[in-house]
C-alpha cells in the first residue's frame, strides 16, 4: 500500500513552490487545478495539490471546514538540519522550533503551509539516542 494524501489549497502554483523549496521535491503533473509531488528519482508521487471548488467534489468546499484543522502532513527527512535551513530561508511559519521527540527518539520541526495545514519535519525514527 502506498499512501498518497490529498489535501485541497487555494494557489496550486504557490504550494507547489513552497513544498518544492522546503522538502527538493518536484510537480510532476503540471495542472493549475491540480498537482502531484514526487522526489527526484522516485517513481511514486507523496502528496496531492488540489483546488478547493473545483471539478465538483462535494468534500472540497472550504465552507464545510476550515482549511488544514485536524490534518498534520509528517515527512520524515534524512537531511532535517538542512530541512529546517530551508524553512527558515523561506521564512516559514514555524510554530513550534526543533527539538527532540523523546518517545520517537527524534528531532521534530513543526510548520505552517500557505493555506494553514501543519507540517512536521522529523529526522529518522530512533536518531537521537
Amino acid at each position: 500500500m502506498r499512501v498518497q494524501p490529498l489535501i485541497a489549497v487555494e494557489d496550486i502554483a504557490r504550494s507547489r513552490h513552497w513544498y518544492e523549496a522546503l522538502l527538493g521535491c518536484v510537480g510532476v503533473h503540471g495542472g493549475d487545478d491540480y498537482e502531484q509531488l514526487m522526489m527526484p528519482g522516485d517513481d511514486t508521487f507523496f502528496l496531492q495539490l488540489h483546488l478547493w471548488e473545483v471539478h465538483g467534489h462535494p468534500n472540497l468546499e472550504p465552507s464545510f471546514v476550515r482549511p488544514g484543522h485536524g490534518v498534520l502532513l509528517w515527512f520524515e527527512v534524512k537531511d532535517f538540519h538542512d530541512a529546517v535551513d530551508r524553512a527558515r530561508e523561506m521564512e516559514a511559519w514555524i510554530l513550534r522550533e526543533p527539538h527532540v521527540n523523546a518517545q520517537a527518539n527524534h528531532r521534530e520541526c513543526w510548520l505552517h503551509d500557505p493555506d494553514g495545514y501543519t507540517v512536521v519535519l522529523a529526522s529518522p525514527y530512533g536518531e537521537v539516542d
